[in-house]
């Protein structure tokens, strides 16, 4: 990757738009680049002023007010009725559409309903993302970016990649050797991957900031896959692995009770 193309990717890159093939590479790009360091600090510098509070103008309330004034008030149930089924004729009287209208009108309803019901929420969405993820790592042997089992080297190396510190810890004595780390992308933020290993089955632990306080672990099942996910101390975990159940708690209860966790 070039000067001209790391300077077309950096936007997308600050705002977190670009796939993970796009952000690895231009990250490469980075590390060896003190002209695109230099203009990616400059961006971050000018994207942090611009947040700031001090440039935001408060409307006034007179404003506000007549802003207010001017939507439109919700329907009552009744004038969404007639506006759907019936209309009003020139002396203002209702007049209703055929029997066949409405029952053509209830059946989109009804399929409309089907349809919206159908979409997954958003936390469906998100393990569905987060299974493939780990697929994906497996497939193309992209489970480390850094191969180390030695928790001091496996920490720095997250150093200027991430906007906070992941904590990494060895459970090599409790059968959960640390073998590696990366840096991957989850609901369109970058997040901090620790890999382990059960004997032969790997297991990916994704930890980012959060604002939960602190959530017991869940354990569940999707797609053949034991899933955990928790909170501590400002910090969300998501644990995937094709191990069981039991290994997976196992995993989960001694990297809680650790102390560097």
């Amino acid at each position: 990757m070039d000067h001209e193309q790391a300077f077309e990717l950096l936007p997308g890159y600050l705002d977190q738009e670009l796939s993970l093939s796009e952000a690895l590479e231009f990250e490469r790009h980075l590390a060896g680049c003190e002209q695109c360091q230099r203009e990616c600090e400059r961006h971050r510098q000018v994207s942090a002023r611009l947040r700031q509070a001090d440039l935001r103008v408060e409307a006034p309330a007179e404003l506000v007010k007549r802003v207010k004034a001017s939507l439109p008030g919700r329907p009552t149930p009744w004038q969404r009725l007639v506006e759907r089924f019936g209309w009003r004729s020139g002396d203002g009287a209702v007049q209703w559409a055929p029997l066949g209208a409405m029952a053509i009108s209830l059946i989109a309803l009804s399929w409309s309903a089907g349809l919206y019901l159908s979409v997954p929420s958003g936390e469906t969405r998100f393990t569905q993302e987060l299974v493939d993820n780990h697929i994906r790592s497996l497939q193309f042997d992209h489970l480390s970016d850094v191969i180390s089992t030695d928790r001091h080297t496996v920490k720095p190396w997250f150093d200027g990649k991430l906007d906070f510190a992941p904590p990494v810890v060895d459970l090599a004595q409790q059968g959960y050797p640390l073998v590696g780390g990366r840096l991957d992308y989850l609901n369109g933020r970058p997040v901090a991957v620790m890999v382990y290993r059960y004997k032969l089955h790997p297991i990916n632990l994704y930890v980012w900031p959060g604002n939960d306080a602190g959530a017991a672990p869940r354990v569940y099942q999707q797609r053949g896959y034991h899933l955990a996910h928790w909170s501590a101390a400002g910090m969300n975990y998501w644990a995937i692995t094709d191990a069981g159940d039991a290994e997976l708690n196992g995993f989960v209860t001694d990297l809680r009770a650790h102390p560097a966790s």
